[in-house]
């Protein structure tokens, strides 16, 4: 494709800062540059119609860590390094909320519930016996207890009686969240082009060349945004992990509300608008699910629509209207990588399914990699 001249000189000229990606962590990086470089031509590129990694695809979960995933990152990681975590998890929701205010986000703290099923026995006694430690161990951060025994009121079935809650668990609307940030981008002046697929960069003296399916352009910062796709950028600290995820149709008198973790955390549901929206089984097939294809199996859904009937719904009949999937960035450990990749060339991955909680902070953090 051969660019016009007013193409060319509108948005492919004297490029101070392109962003590779417009889900959360690219929104919010082009949010924080504009504040340190209130004169700066920034631009960001988006391979899809809408952000086409898990921003605008994900359950709005406004959380930090079930009992059980917390105890699970303790087996491979530092009481202090999970308490970071927290941490970082904790100010990037509080940094979400205002930047966009809790009514744009459609914000609801009802907490959130931890679900064992009869097969858990042994999981659900270690995280009862557990509770008091991880209290303690979180006391730092919220100066009161997180956890507590709540029992089973909302009609589950095939699960333990007891249920943990966390007081502290919120949602919001994944879509308008990603509505807001692009309204304030917009607002700001900073351009936002989709159905740009970068597939490739090339760092020289006068900046970054960067490669779309059809032309080349110079950038004088490049800032790699695109969490689950970052691999095919030739960034190997982080791997595709695949979200499935389906939602019923509007449920008459539907008492479910709050956040749900089942198993982990690799199930996981919530309320929205009457409906019950269920996601998760990559535990299923963890290598089938090491992928950046937009796909949903027969194997994990099949197994969503068996969670609903057997054990969220068993006596409510339902629909299911729609189903999808996301694509998170995953490694070794659970702490995000951000840092310079090369001569002008950023990066901010990595969000371990944490996008939400994380992905302000860790978008602010990769602008603030480039000096004033």
């Amino acid at each position: 494709m051969q660019l016009s001249y007013w193409e060319q000189k509108s948005w492919f000229t004297d490029v101070d800062f392109t962003i590779v990606g417009s889900g959360i962590v690219g929104l919010n990086c082009g949010l924080r540059l504009r504040e340190k470089f209130p004169n700066a031509n920034i631009l960001i590129l988006e391979r899809g119609i809408l952000p086409q990694g898990a921003s605008t695809k994900n359950a709005g979960f406004a959380c930090f860590g079930s009992a059980s995933e917390l105890l699970d990152d303790l087996k491979t990681h530092s009481e202090a390094e999970v308490l970071g975590l927290v941490q970082q998890r904790i100010e990037g929701l509080a940094q979400l909320r205002e930047t966009l205010g809790d009514v744009q986000l459609e914000y609801k703290q009802w907490g959130g519930y931890e679900l064992f099923t009869k097969e858990d026995r042994e999981l659900y006694q270690n995280c009862l016996e557990q509770l008091p430690y991880l209290n303690d161990l979180l006391r730092p951060l919220f100066k009161q207890d997180v956890y507590r025994i709540a029992s089973n009121d909302l009609g589950f079935n095939k699960i333990q009686q007891q249920l943990i809650f966390n007081q502290f668990e919120g949602q919001i609307d994944t879509g308008k969240m990603v509505e807001g940030l692009l309204h304030k981008a917009y607002s700001l002046g900073i351009k936002v082009l989709n159905n740009c697929k970068v597939t490739g960069f090339e760092s020289r003296a006068d900046g970054v060349l960067v490669a779309m399916n059809d032309f080349t352009f110079r950038t004088r910062n490049l800032c790699i945004a695109t969490n689950g796709f970052a691999s095919q950028l030739d960034i190997p600290m982080v791997q595709p992990a695949r979200a499935q995820v389906l939602i019923t149709k509007p449920i008459k008198n539907l008492k479910v509300k709050g956040t749900f973790h089942l198993d982990k955390g690799y199930y996981y549901f919530r309320n929205i608008d009457n409906r019950i929206l269920l996601g998760g089984g990559r535990n299923l097939d963890f290598k089938g699910e090491e992928t950046s294809r937009m796909e949903e199996t027969a194997l994990i859904q099949n197994e969503l629509e068996r969670l609903l009937k057997d054990v969220i719904l068993p006596n409510t009949p339902f629909e299911i209207d729609l189903r999808w999937s996301g694509i998170m960035g995953v490694g070794s450990q659970k702490k995000p990588v951000v840092q310079q990749l090369d001569s002008n060339v950023y990066c901010g991955v990595r969000l371990g399914g944490m996008g939400v909680a994380i992905g302000s902070t860790v978008g602010r953090a990769l602008a603030d990699l480039i000096g004033d």
